[in-house]
């Protein structure tokens, strides 16, 4: 049975490093959309601490559900310019972003409609980015890590610790947005996934 989990807002270091670890992945997108998931949140370093990003969606007041297929982008929100800020301010002083940062550029400046379709072009960027071969597929059966999307987790995973750009101010913080890592630490992102466990 393929694994399969529903594509994540610039996901977190766990997130991606269980997708190493799969080989292959199905994204899931036929299960009700929840609050309070990544699904459309992300949590990277600002000069200030940890610093939550949320994508603002529209929620269909005539269904009780809504797929997470479904699921739209609010368009009149300036989210992509307050994001874009903030990772600017975030990491532009950062050992890579000058590598990455154009890659990227354009999810933040060109208007996104459907929240899944963002998820997963940003997650494969990501991967291409880092040179990461995992096949994406789509599947009848699956078998959902739904605790990678839960933003309130009952048990804190761990990642072992690297340099961030303002550890002197905070100290360590722990599982960020992918992009945390692969603004500190570049290539070598891939290797540091593939030592996780889970």
């Amino acid at each position: 049975m393929n694994a399969g989990v529903c594509p994540a807002y610039l996901p977190s270091i766990k997130y991606m490093a269980w997708i190493v670890a799969q080989k292959e992945i199905t994204f899931i997108l036929n299960n009700h959309y929840q609050k309070q998931t990544y699904r459309n949140r992300t949590e990277i370093y600002g000069a200030n601490g940890k610093l939550k990003l949320t994508i603002p969606i529209v929620h269909n007041k005539t269904q009780k559900y809504q797929l997470d297929s479904e699921v739209e982008i609010h368009g009149n929100s300036s989210w992509q310019k307050d994001h874009w800020k903030s990772l600017l301010s975030s990491y532009s002083s950062s050992p890579f972003f000058e590598f990455y940062g154009d890659d990227l550029y354009p999810f933040f400046h060109k208007r996104q409609e459907k929240l899944m379709d963002f998820n997963i072009a940003l997650i494969k960027k990501i991967f291409s980015l880092l040179d990461i071969d995992v096949q994406f597929k789509k599947m009848n059966e699956v078998e959902e890590f739904s605790e990678l999307l839960n933003a309130k987790p009952k048990k804190v995973y761990r990642t072992p610790e690297y340099h961030q750009v303002f550890n002197s101010k905070f100290g360590f913080i722990n599982n960020l947005s992918i992009l945390d890592l692969i603004f500190n630490v570049g290539p070598d992102s891939h290797n540091y996934l593939k030592k996780l466990r889970f």
